[in-house]
């Protein structure tokens, strides 16, 4: 099975799908080019199928290529056991057009199911919730009208 060599020497290449895997592994999703992300995709799936059995071995052949130990470990701890129950077909791209300066074909490639970082939509919802309610408290009191100190 061939490679695209994406116009670059082997050791450009080797660092760009690096920083470029360990990038899609931190944010979850990163825009490129369709030929740079069929590479990163191929790239990624072999790592997060790999990072599914959290051994020693598995662990050293990941660092070789993720370039921070934090995202490594984010890849065994949080992401490999979302797909536990999948084989293959963690990521997916999306075509976003062509880019404005040399109509390069842009795409989105991301990971088909995202972790619940810091809060997650549910905890959003329920924060923008309890902000409704009390801007509702704090309306209602002035609305009603102001007695008459006179009349008491």
């Amino acid at each position: 099975m061939g490679f695209n060599a994406l116009s670059r020497t082997s050791s450009h290449r080797k660092a760009m799908k690096r920083n470029m895997v360990t990038s899609l592994f931190r944010y979850e999703r990163i825009e490129t080019t369709k030929a740079k992300a069929l590479e990163v995709r191929r790239m990624a799936e072999k790592m997060i199928t790999r990072a599914k059995v959290d051994t020693v071995a598995n662990r050293r052949l990941i660092a070789r290529d993720i370039t921070d130990k934090a995202v490594a470990a984010k890849l065994f701890t949080e992401i490999a056991p979302m797909y536990a129950d999948r084989n293959g077909g963690y990521t997916r791209i999306l075509k976003t057009g062509n880019r404005l300066g040399d109509a390069a074909e842009m795409v989105i490639l991301e990971l088909v199911e995202k972790t619940e970082g810091k809060g997650g939509k549910k905890a959003k919802k329920a924060e923008k919730a309890k902000k409704a309610e009390k801007a509702k408290k704090a309306t209602k009191p002035a609305t009603q009208e102001p007695k008459d100190e006179k009349e008491e």
